[in-house]
């Protein structure tokens, strides 16, 4: 398979998971209830919509930066792909979930809610970093790159496999500071953490 075949189908299957995510926000104007109220009252679809989007867009920037490095595809790298899409198509409904667990105020949901959304994040953060690490090491065995370099690289990418259950125990006990700390990590991914420049 080629390399663009791959970043095609990828990029399809992140426009789709990131068009759902916008399915979880809805008022009923009609239903006599003051829009204003139903708006502030679903702040939490909101929220988790955003941190959502942004996790997947810049999923999107950082993978078009890594498949680019690779000069084949073979089957571990599809696999590790498959992987990283396995767990994207699964936020727009951890999202939901999360958004809906917190509108509802019961505790006990929230925190498996929190959970469910953060093992999804802990697993796009694996997976994505099984990606990188399959691109990199074919290109230590092509010569293209030192050893010493591809540490360094999947050192600072890798940030994510560690945070990210971090950042999930916290959501246990307060899930919109969890929202909030995904949103920074998100933040320190859209700062091109891959090393790869971006001419």
């Amino acid at each position: 398979m080629s390399r663009a075949r791959m970043e095609a189908f990828s990029d399809g299957v992140l426009a789709v998971a990131i068009t759902l995510l916008v399915l979880d926000l809805h008022v009923q104007p009609t239903s006599g209830g003051h829009l204003l109220g139903q708006l502030l009252a679903a702040w939490p679809s909101f929220v988790a919509f955003l941190v959502s989007f942004v996790v997947i867009g810049v999923i999107w920037v950082n993978h078009h930066a890594i498949v680019r490095l690779a000069d084949s595809v073979d089957r571990w790298l599809l696999f590790a792909n498959l992987l990283l899409l396995l767990f994207v198509t699964t936020l727009p409904f951890a999202s939901s979930t999360l958004s809906g667990a917190i509108a509802e105020g019961d505790a006990a949901d929230i925190r498996v809610a929190a959970a469910v959304y953060g093992g999804v994040m802990t697993g796009m953060a694996v997976a994505f970093t099984l990606l990188y690490g399959r691109i990199t090491s074919m290109l230590v065995a092509s010569g293209a790159m030192d050893q010493r370099a591809r540490r360094a690289r999947m050192l600072r990418f890798s940030a994510g496999v560690l945070l990210y259950p971090l950042m999930t125990v916290i959501g246990l006990f307060y899930a919109p500071a969890m929202l909030a700390a995904f949103a920074a990590l998100s933040i320190y991914y859209l700062f091109n953490q891959t090393g790869v420049s971006d001419n």
